[in-house]
This record gives structure tokens, sequence and C-alpha cells, in this order.
């Protein structure tokens, strides 16, 4: 399932998207900053505003994961800057190597809107989720942290999501602080294996 802005990306669309992944990735590994883009060479869906994680993995253990929560520039540079940062910049992890890009996959997974759940209780929270289907975005003063639906394959069930999320955002182990506000989204989902796509254009500097 997914509800990706109101947008369904088209096979075209996610290939081009791999691809700019891919090549910001080269480009670091080079030495260079991710550039605008080229607005004359974005295809039109990917010109609008969107947010996106990015997901970086080599057999199977993550490289690198970042990404934007809500939208606040093109989903084509949302998804340029967070192939960088999780190549070279996700804190808990060592940079992307030669070696790492030349046989890691890229996963990208664009976001639909916030949807703040009305909940006031751990256990309303529970019934409202849709394991699989829902990544969940939890702030208040003490803390904040994000899931994507993908991590519920790596969870054993509602509890188990729940509890690894509020240790990810700092949070006391089942505490519900007073000012907690959670909301949900849906993503859509796509990614590719080890193989260089051809790089997208971009402006020069």
């Amino acid at each position: 399932m997914n509800d990706a802005g109101g947008r369904e990306l088209g096979p075209d669309e996610r290939r081009w998207l791999l691809d700019l992944a891919r090549r910001t990735v080269a480009e670091g590994l080079a030495g260079r900053s991710p550039d605008e883009l080229d607005p004359s060479t974005v295809p039109p869906p990917l010109a609008t505003p969107g947010a996106a994680f990015v997901t970086l993995r080599r057999d199977g253990r993550l490289l690198g994961c970042i990404g934007s929560i809500s939208p606040h520039r093109s989903l084509a540079d949302d998804v340029a800057a967070h192939a960088y940062d999780a190549a070279f910049r996700d804190p808990r992890l060592p940079a992307v190597t030669d070696a790492d890009a030349a046989a890691m996959t890229v996963e990208i997974s664009v976001l639909g809107p916030l949807e703040r759940l009305p909940v006031r209780s751990r256990r309303e929270l529970a019934a409202a989720l849709r394991p699989g289907v829902d990544g969940l975005w939890i702030t208040s003063r003490e803390g904040r942290g994000t899931f994507l639906p993908s991590v519920w394959a790596q969870t054993d069930g509602v509890d188990d999501f729940l509890d690894r999320l509020w240790a990810k955002a700092g949070l006391r182990d089942r505490r519900w602080p007073p000012d907690l506000e959670i909301d949900r989204y849906t993503v859509e989902e796509f990614e590719d294996g080890p193989e260089p796509g051809e790089p997208p254009a971009r402006n020069s500097r």
C-alpha cells in the first residue's frame, strides 16, 4: 500500500530517482558534494515538493539511512541530498566506500502526508496501527524519532515496534510524555540491486 503524497511514480520515474541516488553517491566518493539539479532535466512529477528516505545496504547490512518527514524541496533534490547524507553523513555508521558502492542496494521510500493520530495512551496507539503499512513519527520535548513501514519486518509485532521506536526517540521505556504527538504515514517504496544507472544531468557550479 502506498499514498505517496497523492502521487504514484511510474517505472521510469522510479528508475530516474534510483539512478540519481547512485550518481550522487559516486560523486561523493569522487570528493564532490551534490549540486543543485538542473530543473529542465527533472521529470515534472519529481520537480514538485516531496519527502523521501534513502536507505543503502550491502549484503543486507545497513550502510546508511537518512530522510525527511515532510516536504520542503523538490522530490528529486530531496532524494539527491539524502543519498549523499546516507552514504557519508549517517552518524551511526562509517562512510560508504568504493567497494560498498559497487555492491550496495539502494532503497527509496517516498512519504505520503502525515496523519495525526488522536490517541492518548499506548493501548489506543497499538489499536490504531496497521502493521506493515504505517510508518510512525513521534515527537515530544523529551525526544523524537520515526520508523519507516519497512521496520515492521524486523520486529516482533506492535509492542516490539513501539518499544524500539521509543528507544530510538530517547524516551523512557513505555513512558507517555504529556506533550507527545504521533503521526503516521505510508510510503511508496522501491529499490534496485548493485547495478549502476545513467547519471541524471546537473547544474554546473
